[in-house]
C-alpha cells in the first residue's frame, strides 16, 4: 500500500502491545496480537492469514470487557497479516468499543502531554 492514500470512515489507532484477538475461519483458528484498532476495522499479525474476502468472527478481550464481533478480510500482506473491516457487531459491544478507544486517546494525550 506504499504511496496509496487509504480513506477511512474511523481513524485507527495503535493498539497497545497487550490488545490480542481470537479469531476463526471455517478452517482456521488462531490467537494474535493486533497493531491498529478503530471502531472500523483492524490490523491482526498473522502469518497465515485467510484470503482476502472471507468473513472472521473474533473475540477481543480489553479491559470494558469482551467483544465479539465479525469481520471481513479487507486486505492481506503475505506472512505479516490481514487489515480487516468489522461488519456485525452488538451495539452493547460497539459501545464498549467505542469507550476503549476514548480511554486509548486519553492515554495517548497524556503520555505525549509528560514527554513535553
Amino acid at each position: 500500500m506504499t504511496g496509496s492514500t487509504i480513506k477511512r470512515r474511523y481513524p485507527r489507532m495503535k493498539a497497545p502491545k497487550s490488545a490480542m484477538v481470537a479469531w476463526k475461519t471455517s478452517d482456521q483458528r488462531e490467537v494474535s496480537r493486533m497493531t491498529t484498532i478503530a471502531l472500523g476495522g483492524l490490523f491482526i499479525q498473522t502469518k497465515n492469514p485467510p484470503k482476502t474476502g472471507s468473513t472472521i468472527q473474533m473475540l477481543i478481550v480489553t479491559p470494558k470487557g469482551y467483544l465479539r464481533l465479525r469481520a471481513n478480510v479487507r486486505s492481506v500482506i503475505a506472512g505479516e497479516g490481514m487489515g480487516v473491516a468489522i461488519v456485525w457487531m452488538e451495539p452493547e459491544d460497539r459501545g464498549k468499543l467505542d469507550r476503549w478507544l476514548r480511554q486509548l486517546v486519553a492515554q495517548e494525550e497524556e503520555n505525549a502531554r509528560k514527554r513535553i
